[in-house]
């Protein structure tokens, strides 16, 4: 069953720019992985500092697999989530 994921961040303000410019590489990488649907960052029009992800993944292995990667480590964990202010994963499933 395909897994997709929901994921909001609330960047504190003096990191926006700098958290910014990390998200090109972790996208390509994510893009990348075997069992990668898609993968899509947004940012609010009425607030940038607050973004959306939304990750799509073939099944909840690929998705396991993406938040064991180096990138993911590296990026997500050790340079993006100690500057947050605020984040909220949620797991949804399709009903239509």
């Amino acid at each position: 069953m395909e897994k997709v994921v929901i994921v909001k961040w609330r960047i504190k303000k003096s990191e926006t720019s700098r958290i910014l410019k990390l998200l090109p590489e972790l996208a390509e990488k994510s893009r990348s992985e075997e069992g990668n649907i898609s993968y899509t960052i947004y940012q609010s029009e009425s607030d940038p500092c607050e973004l959306i992800l939304c990750e799509h993944y073939t099944d909840n292995a690929a998705a396991e697999s993406h938040r064991r990667s180096e990138h993911y480590k590296r990026i997500v964990a050790q340079e993006i989530v100690p500057h947050l202010e605020g984040r909220e994963v949620i797991s949804v499933k399709k009903l239509v």
